[in-house]
């Protein structure tokens, strides 16, 4: 008995939980939430204070009236559901049918996926218009010239859905290669097969619902650079939702710094949109 009481405080200290973990944790926590949260205060109180009006939400208001930021801001949502869009279906079909019918081709694929990283976006840009313009040469007497200039229409350049393909394609890559290692997607489609499943039955029904979770990340990382992207846009002369807030940043600054505060919540938003819409797991 007595040797079971000198060992009741060892077990009882035993199951004591670490207290030092958890108060690193807090700590850490509480600086991560100070470096986000302190700059995006800072901005807020720049735009609704004033040393001569004192408090006032005029900025916010002005934003309905303001000039192209309602057709800025529709014009980046849809080449952002464009380039959402058109990168996964390019994409992920070319994934599978390496991963089923040519897995010697995967470092060849990985390596062409993951070439616009080493591509500076003014080098991009740069040939992008050349091929623009000369292709705009060449195919003037032919009938792609039409189709050449319908792509530059200003009200939906495609040009630039194309241009934010091949930018976002190393990390939509990346994204789903990492959900296909995660899944025995031969064996998953072999099974689907031969139970008499389409290739479009399998696609959707048995490789999409299991790639939720890197399709979700794919698109939050398609619709953050597609929001945010300036430099290609800029040069190629048009005026999605980031360049439209740089040009009123000159002449009205409280103004454009409200824009990005709400452009900020809006990425939230929709962020959480696309998290519901494709990250939930089917039970």
């Amino acid at each position: 008995m007595a040797a079971l009481t000198g060992l009741e405080p060892v077990a009882s200290a035993a199951r004591r939980p670490p207290t030092r973990p958890r108060i690193w944790r807090g700590v850490v926590f509480l600086l991560a939430a100070a470096y986000f949260l302190v700059p995006l205060g800072a901005s807020l109180w720049y735009t609704i204070y004033t040393p001569t009006a004192g408090v006032s939400f005029s900025a916010y208001g002005e934003l309905l009236t303001a000039e192209g930021f309602l057709a800025s801001l529709a014009l980046s949502l849809s080449l952002a559901a464009a380039t959402i869009a058109l990168v996964l279906l390019l994409t992920l079909p070319a994934m599978l049918a390496v991963r089923l019918s040519a897995p010697r081709l995967r470092p060849v694929m990985e390596v062409l996926c993951t070439l616009p990283l080493v591509v500076p976006p003014i080098t991009f840009v740069v040939g992008l218009t050349t091929s623009l313009r000369t292709g705009t040469d060449l195919l003037a007497p032919t009938p792609f010239w039409a189709t050449l200039i319908a792509a530059q229409n200003p009200a939906f350049p495609v040009v630039l859905v194309l241009a934010y393909v091949v930018l976002v394609l190393p990390f939509v890559y990346r994204s789903l290669d990492a959900g296909l290692r995660t899944m025995d997607v031969r064996t998953l489609v072999e099974a689907a097969r031969n139970l008499g499943a389409s290739w479009p039955h399998v696609l959707f029904r048995v490789v999409i619902p299991n790639l939720r979770t890197a399709l979700a990340s794919a698109s939050f990382l398609t619709l953050a650079l597609v929001l945010g992207e300036f430099t290609v846009a800029r040069l190629l002369g048009y005026q999605p939702f980031a360049v439209w807030i740089v040009t009123i940043s000159g002449s009205k600054g409280q103004l454009s710094v409200a824009v990005s505060i709400l452009s900020l919540l809006l990425i939230w938003l929709l962020l959480l949109a696309v998290s519901s819409a494709f990250g939930k797991e089917r039970k």
